[in-house]
C-alpha cells in the first residue's frame, strides 16, 4: 500500500496540472484579463454616464409597468406549464420510483433535450413558429424550465428517507400509491423551493428572450438599448430589479412556510437535505 502512495500523490498533481493549463488556455483565447477591461474603459464610462438620471416620464413610467406585469404573467404562465410537464417526469425519473426502465429512460432523454436547449433558441423557434409576442416566450421558458425542474426535483424524490417507502411496498403498495404516498409527501418542502425558485429564474430569463421579441421587459430593453436610450435603459433595468426582488421575497416567505409545515411532519433526517437545498441557488 505504501508504495502506491506517490503513485497517488504524481497523479494528483497531473490532474492539477491538466486543469491549470486549461484554465489558463480558456483565459487566453477569450482575451479575458486586465488588458480587455482597461481596454473597453471609454464605452463602459460613457454608458455609465448615460445611465443617470434615469428617465422617469409619467408616459414611459405607464408603458414600463405594463411590460413589468406582462413579464410577470409570462413568469406564472411558463412555470405553471413547466411544472406540469416537470414534475411527471421526474416521477418517471427517479430511480425510487422504479418506473419501467424503457419509461424512466424515455423520461430522462425528454428531459435532457429541454433543458439542453437555451430559452433563447426556443424562443427563436416559438417566435418563427406562432410569432411575436409574450406567448413565445411563455412556450419557451416553459419547455426549459421543465428539463430543468425533472433533474432537480427528481434528485429530491430519490433523496427522501428509504424507510416509508419500502414499507409500503412490503405491504402491497403499488408503484403509483408508494410514489404518490411514501415519496411526494417527504419531498413536498424541498419540490415547492425547487418550483418557486424556477419562478424567479423564469423572470430572468423573460427579460433575456424579450431580446427576439417574445414580449416583456426584455423587449423593451432590447428597443432602447439598439436607440441608444440609456436613461431609458437604466429605469426598466431598476424595474426588473424590483420584479426579481419582490417575486424572491414572496418566494422565500412560501419556502419558509412549507418548510416549517414539512418539519413538524418529517423526521430529522429530511431537514439538513432541505436546508441545503434553500441555502443553494439551485
Amino acid at each position: 500500500m505504501d508504495d502506491l502512495n506517490p503513485r497517488r500523490g504524481w497523479g494528483r498533481l497531473a490532474v492539477l496540472a491538466v486543469v491549470a493549463m486549461l484554465v489558463g488556455w480558456s483565459f487566453a483565447g477569450t482575451d479575458v484579463g486586465p488588458a480587455s477591461l482597461i481596454q473597453g474603459r471609454e464605452g463602459a464610462l460613457q454608458l455609465l454616464s448615460g445611465l443617470f438620471p434615469p428617465d422617469l416620464d409619467g408616459d414611459l413610467l405607464s408603458r414600463v409597468l405594463a411590460a413589468a406585469v406582462e413579464t410577470l404573467q409570462m413568469s406564472v404562465a411558463a412555470l405553471v406549464l413547466g411544472v406540469l410537464i416537470g414534475l411527471p417526469l421526474a416521477l418517471l425519473m427517479a430511480g425510487n420510483v422504479q418506473a419501467p426502465a424503457g419509461v424512466a429512460m424515455a423520461a430522462r432523454t425528454v428531459a435532457t433535450l429541454l433543458r439542453s436547449v437555451h430559452e433563447l433558441l426556443w424562443a427563436l423557434l416559438f417566435v418563427a413558429t406562432v410569432g411575436l409576442g409574450p406567448a413565445a416566450g411563455v412556450y419557451a421558458i416553459a419547455l426549459h424550465s421543465a428539463g430543468v425542474l425533472a433533474k432537480l426535483c427528481s434528485e429530491q424524490l430519490e433523496a427522501v428517507d428509504r424507510g416509508p417507502v419500502e414499507a409500503m411496498r412490503i405491504t402491497g403498495g403499488s408503484r403509483t400509491s408508494t410514489a404518490l404516498l411514501g415519496i411526494l409527501p417527504q419531498a413536498r418542502a424541498n419540490l415547492a423551493s425547487q418550483v418557486l425558485y424556477q419562478w424567479e429564474c423564469n423572470i430572468r430569463s423573460s427579460v433575456v428572450i424579450g431580446f427576439v421579441g417574445a414580449g416583456g421587459i426584455g423587449q423593451a430593453l432590447g428597443i432602447a438599448l439598439h436607440l441608444f436610450r440609456y436613461q431609458e435603459l437604466a429605469t426598466l433595468v431598476a424595474s426588473v430589479v424590483v420584479l426579481v426582488i419582490g417575486v424572491d421575497r414572496i418566494s422565500k416567505v412560501f419556502r419558509s412556510r412549507m418548510g416549517a409545515a414539512s418539519g413538524r411532519t418529517s423526521d430529522r433526517r429530511s431537514r439538513p437535505h432541505r436546508s441545503l437545498l434553500e441555502g443553494s441557488p439551485r
